[in-house]
């Protein structure tokens, strides 16, 4: 990460990923959802690019996240792994052998961790999908199936837990809803608004839970230039109506300090 040109410097997040990070201010996106609540708080830059698997990332890892940078991030969520587990026999397959894409990921995450001793990681895992939806909006299920998924995302828990690393077991949390082939993807692979809004709320768990010093929860983290901003009624409403229509609970909401 260059030097940011414009200040006071921030905490610095990167989401770094294939399309679900891309996407993500798409539908009330989860990206749209963290850059809301840490406003005057943190940074949060998206490097999201559709259709990349973990050997695409680890090409370009250098270029992302220089080593040798003034500033680095002080938390990178990272998700990869949708594509790389495509079935292999499927035409131009992006597909990566799943021992590769263990061994990119742990590439990739150690990288991170290297970046700086403040410098936090999650993973989400590979998630679901929903095949028939898949087909039905695609014309195939496009090689995606949710037994690969499943395969892939405990791979990536596997992984994480040899690492001591946060994570988000992102293949059950996208089905835990009853009516979650119905209502967390718009296309069997991408996420609606409700999909991102459980993507959020288990992000914005591991940060409360997880107590980094210094701490990543926005709850927690002072506004820029504290005391600058109109205290009244209408900025008061203004915060309760964004807090309500996030479904931010009572004791984690968006303040208005």
């Amino acid at each position: 990460m260059n030097e940011l040109k414009v200040g006071p410097n921030r905490p610095l997040f990167v989401l770094f990923g294939s399309s679900i990070v891309e996407l993500s201010y798409f539908f009330d996106g989860w990206g749209a959802a963290l850059t809301g609540v840490y406003a005057r708080k943190a940074d949060i830059f998206v490097r999201g690019y559709s259709g990349w698997t973990s050997r695409n990332a680890l090409q370009v890892l250098n270029k992302v996240f220089p080593q040798n940078d003034k500033i680095q991030p002080s938390l990178v969520i990272l998700y990869f792994g949708g594509n790389d587990s495509t079935d292999p026999d499927f035409p131009d397959s992006p597909n990566v052998p799943i021992d590769e894409y263990v061994e990119n990921m742990r590439k990739i995450i150690l990288h991170i961790k290297g970046l700086s001793k403040n410098t936090r990681v999650i993973m989400l895992t590979a998630p679901a999908v929903n095949e028939k939806q898949i087909i039905e909006y695609y014309g195939s299920n496009l090689g995606r199936t949710n037994e690969r998924g499943r395969i892939y995302s405990e791979a990536g828990i596997k992984l994480a837990q040899e690492l001591g690393l946060k994570y988000i077991d992102f293949w059950s949390a996208l089905q835990e809803p009853s009516d979650w082939m119905d209502t967390v993807f718009w296309d069997g692979l991408h996420l609606t608004k409700e999909g991102s809004a459980i993507v959020f709320h288990k992000i914005a768990k591991v940060i409360k839970e997880a107590e980094w010093e210094p701490t990543l929860d926005w709850e927690k983290m002072p506004d820029e230039f504290d005391g600058n901003q109109p205290h009244g009624l209408y900025h008061e409403k203004m915060m309760e109506g964004i807090n309500r229509m996030m479904g931010i609970p009572g004791s984690r909401q968006v303040k208005s300090e």
